[in-house]
């Protein structure tokens, strides 16, 4: 189910180009990646940049982080916590970046009620 809810998502946001979702230990649980991204590695990496942005946020004293943003000259990466688990998003360069977010925040409350 996990893995059709993330389907989902990709092919239906537009400028998304893939996604996975994560266990924080960096282990996959689902994913849509572009062709010749490693899952293992995307999903370890996700689970790295999460931790170590928690200790920045902590030690700038800003509060939990809501998402952390990667912009590119390809693109966005766009990692969000997800219940208990972690969601990147793959998305172009053209993309709205508000309605990037919002397609996001609709995604994490659906696989957040799979994950339960």
């Amino acid at each position: 189910m996990l893995q059709d809810e993330l389907q989902n998502f990709v092919s239906n946001s537009t400028g998304v180009q893939g996604a996975i979702l994560a266990t924080p230990d960096g282990l996959a649980l689902a994913s849509v990646l572009p062709p010749g991204m490693n899952e293992g590695r995307t999903a370890a990496i996700s689970a790295s940049m999460l931790s170590l942005s928690e200790q920045i946020g902590h030690e700038l004293v800003r509060g939990n982080i809501d998402r952390i943003f990667v912009e590119g000259e390809k693109g966005y990466g766009v990692l969000v916590s997800c219940g208990d688990a972690i969601l990147l998003v793959l998305a172009h360069a053209s993309v709205k970046q508000g309605l990037l977010f919002l397609e996001i925040k609709r995604a994490v409350a659906k696989i957040t009620s799979l994950l339960g």
